[in-house]
């Protein structure tokens, strides 16, 4: 009976351990993936004084001890975002074509989450 009980512990720290290392890897992957697309959007960000490219900042959002919740945002020029990225109409008519830079940069975001997720479970 010893060595049920033995083994059954045995198998519990193992699943223990797995399952820290693999918080500990996701969260890793959360502030990589995040820092990531702020990179991108600042660099393909449409740039007159550079102010719009350089207020983004990711920031954590909420964490626990199982998870990590990030948010990348422009701490400042937050309203220039959807004018930016889809376009607008001007003062005197006519419109502003759009420049995305944002959702490229999640659907890249989104991409490499998945490729360090894989790598760090394998």
């Amino acid at each position: 009976m010893a060595t049920v009980d033995a083994m059954a512990d045995e198998i519990m720290k193992g699943l223990t351990e797995y399952a820290d290392l693999a918080d500990t890897s996701m969260k890793k992957a959360v502030r990589k993936t995040a820092k990531s697309v702020k990179d991108e959007i600042s660099a393909n960000a449409p740039k007159r004084t550079g102010a719009y490219s350089k207020s983004w900042t990711a920031k954590k959002t909420k964490e626990n001890s199982h998870s990590l919740e990030m948010t990348v945002h422009s701490k400042n020029r937050y309203q220039l975002a959807h004018l930016l990225e889809k376009g607008h109409a001007k003062r005197g008519g006519g419109r502003v074509s759009g420049k995305p830079h944002i959702a490229p940069a999640e659907e890249k975001g989104v991409q490499l989450f998945e490729k360090l997720i894989e790598e760090a479970l394998s």
